[in-house]
């Protein structure tokens, strides 16, 4: 039933920024291992003979995990609920986390790192913070996503200098036990203050006036998630959409997220001080998505994303040159302007999902966070073998930013039905029908 509501005499805070704000730490205690990969490959190279390319395979498989368990999460989250996906996503990174400390083998590395912090990641991926802001929020919505999204990247800059200072005084195993510790810290206060929709607690969405309490799925959640692909499949946005966010990916995690730190001490820089040119990227990454989502609420998406994925190619395409075993101010305006630019695609991508899917938009957003995620995992395997093939990373940058060139392209041929964000307010969205009604409807 859909209700009216009115503001509590009083209440000055709605509990939707409540639950962004426990979503907003949920993330970044999640983010301690997006942060892990880059510090300790050469630290496991040096004690267990590993190859580039053997570590690359494994962070691989936990990228591709990362990225196809997100439409399932997210159809998850609408069967049994946020509070409890979430809660169990955290235990899987902590073990995790924990187990690659023992691990002996490569394939016990794969199991850890790529397996269980895989399905751990991809349950709290980007379609967790799309959840959050497509359920409690109507205004502000784009503003939301933004902070959340710089969840990721606040988590970054806090684990990077910490897994960088303690794999090389102390061990790589006991940045593991630190990225473990955090993300079981997190479950508590995501089992006591999370909750899935706000007519939980008999309140409209922060913006709107009517209460809709949502009934909770039935059904099949991986039918629901194969049902979404299938139906956003038949859509040309959707796979443009795609591409291009797979290219994103491709040329963040994928690339500098993993191999920057073993390319600049190819050129002779210390691996902490790479690792805090990395932190500094996380540093302007939650300024920059921030200021996207508040873009994305006043400028056509597509227009955002075709600025994003150009600069982010001129960076790449020069990045070669402005390696060095020192610091220099150029390396410091890349790390710059490539962190405004790390994720400030998500709050538009979302968007798009939603104006073009609907209700379904969360659902589809997590098969396109999947190719994301895919184009991450295929450039951190490609740029290890262009590294062990060459003997540099030259190759890996240049193919990243003619790829960025295409997502370009790609972003400028979506195209969404519906006025743009800068047209006004978001109206409420429209109750669901009761469950007599929908039997009137049905044939």
């Amino acid at each position: 039933m859909t209700r009216t509501t009115t503001a509590i005499p009083g209440r000055r805070l709605h509990y939707a920024w409540v639950v962004a704000g426990v979503a907003f730490v949920a993330l970044v205690g999640a983010a301690g291992f997006r942060a892990a990969p880059g510090p300790l490959m050469v630290p496991l190279h040096d004690e267990l003979g590993w190859s580039t390319t053997t570590l690359s395979a494994a962070v691989s498989v936990n990228l591709v995990l990362y990225g196809l368990t997100a439409p399932f999460a997210a159809a998850l989250m609408d069967r049994f609920g946020v509070r409890r996906v979430v809660s169990v996503a955290l235990v899987l990174i902590a073990a995790g986390a924990a187990l690659s400390t023992l691990a002996r083998q490569a394939w016990q590395l794969t199991l850890t790192w790529g397996l269980l912090i895989g399905l751990g990641t991809g349950s709290m991926a980007l379609v967790f913070a799309a959840t959050i802001a497509n359920r409690w929020f109507v205004r502000r919505r784009g503003l939301v996503l933004g902070i959340l999204t710089a969840g990721g990247a606040a988590g970054q800059l806090i684990f990077l200098p910490i897994v960088a200072y303690l794999a090389e005084t102390t061990g790589w195993r006991s940045a593991s036990l630190l990225i473990a510790g955090v993300a079981l810290a997190v479950v508590p206060l995501v089992i006591l203050l999370l909750r899935d929709q706000p007519a939980d607690l008999g309140l409209a969405p922060y913006g709107g006036t009517t209460v809709q309490p949502t009934p909770p799925a039935t059904g099949n959640a991986a039918a629901r998630a194969l049902s979404a692909l299938g139906m956003a499949a038949h859509h040309r946005s959707f796979w443009a959409l795609a591409a291009a966010f797979g290219i994103c990916g491709a040329t963040t995690n994928g690339l500098v997220g993993i191999h920057f730190i073993p390319s600049a001490h190819d050129h002779g820089m210390p691996t902490t001080t790479a690792a805090g040119l990395l932190a500094v990227v996380g540093v302007f990454d939650i300024a920059g998505t921030i200021a996207s989502g508040w873009l994305t609420d006043r400028i056509r998406p597509q227009l955002l994303l075709l600025g994003y994925y150009a600069f982010r190619g001129v960076g790449l395409l020069v990045l070669p040159w402005l390696l060095s075993a020192s610091l220099h101010p150029s390396i410091v305006v890349f790390v710059v302007v490539y962190g405004l630019d790390w994720v400030a695609t998500v709050p538009p991508t979302v968007t798009l999902c939603r104006t073009l899917f609907g209700e379904r938009g969360t659902i589809v957003f997590g098969w396109v966070f999947a190719a994301h995620q895919l184009g991450a995992a295929t450039a951190a395997l490609a740029a290890g073998i262009v590294r062990d093939t060459f003997g540099s990373y030259y190759w890996a940058w240049i193919g990243g930013a003619a790829l960025c060139g295409i997502a370009a392209v790609l972003s400028v041929a979506t195209r969404a039905a519906g006025p743009s964000p800068s047209s006004g307010p978001p109206a409420d969205p429209q109750p669901l029908p009761t469950a007599a009604a929908a039997a009137e409807l049905t044939p």
